[in-house]
């Protein structure tokens, strides 16, 4: 795909991506009037999470149909070799959403030829925009942002991502060998959210054993472009599968990984 090509889709996902979250924000303004489900333990879903997925996967095909769409809510649609795919979680956090907290997002990524080319995540409560990809910087609202340089889990604050599709057990003893290195825990109910904040400076880190690729790769695409560094997440059908990740500053990554995956 040519560089003309991508500035195109990114130009196009920035003002998608704003655009769905003023759709999201309209539902979340009248939480009273929504229709919510359970999807499983701590796992909800709302009609607001499915229409604002199926704006977005109408706009991307008409604007793009030779892509692909990966979306939480309404699956895949066909995918086939080099083929560019859009992943999409259309919010990100609903258990705050249908709470009546802000700590929600849209998220948007495009992957094409086995790499993150570009992510967006949209907090349209709190007016956060996160940016970046492939030929474009890392930006919140327009301005450049970086990853924090940390040396150490004691320098800030490390989101601790945690799914019940594992037992606790895979999870407790890195959360006390955190806790025992004088680290300290960050989670507000959204992966994606918490990564852009990881993007922007705010964590150090970020470890979960399992998360889905909508949940990530919107952030992670802006994480790259912001400086920081992650495991392989697209490795081993990570994009359809969901994988562990593990996201800090080059300097602090090798021992973040160590701690959450020495057992």
């Amino acid at each position: 795909m040519t560089p003309s090509e991508l500035d195109a889709r990114f130009a196009f996902a920035e003002a998608l991506v704003r655009e769905a979250g003023a759709l999201a924000l309209d539902y979340f303004r009248r939480l009273e009037s929504l229709t919510i489900r359970s999807k499983g333990l701590q796992d909800m879903a709302s009609e607001a999470d499915v229409g604002v997925e199926t704006m977005i996967r109408e706009r991307i095909a008409d604007a793009f149909p030779q892509d692909a769409f990966l979306g939480e809510e309404t699956g895949r649609t066909e995918f086939a070799g080099d083929q560019g795919i859009w992943v999409v979680d259309p919010i990100d956090g609903t258990q705050p959403f249908v709470s009546g907290m802000s700590s929600w997002c849209v998220s948007i990524a495009f992957v094409q030829g086995g790499k993150n080319r570009m992510g967006f995540v949209y907090a349209p409560a709190r007016d956060e925009l996160f940016t970046g990809g492939e030929g474009h910087e890392a930006q919140l609202n327009g301005r450049p942002i970086h990853i924090k340089s940390a040396g150490s889990v004691k320098e800030g604050l490390v989101a601790a991502g945690y799914s019940t599709r594992l037992p606790p057990e895979t999870f407790l003893p890195a959360f006390e060998r955190l806790l025992k290195a004088g680290g300290m825990f960050y989670r507000d109910g959204s992966g994606a959210l918490s990564l852009a904040y990881l993007a922007a400076g705010r964590l150090v880190g970020y470890v979960e054993r399992h998360i889905n690729s909508w949940d990530c790769l919107g952030a992670l695409a802006v994480i790259e472009a912001a400086g920081g560094q992650s495991n392989d997440f697209l490795a081993d059908d990570g994009l359809w599968n969901g994988n562990a990740l593990v996201v800090a500053s080059p300097e602090l990554y090798p021992a973040l990984e160590a701690m959450f995956f020495q057992d």
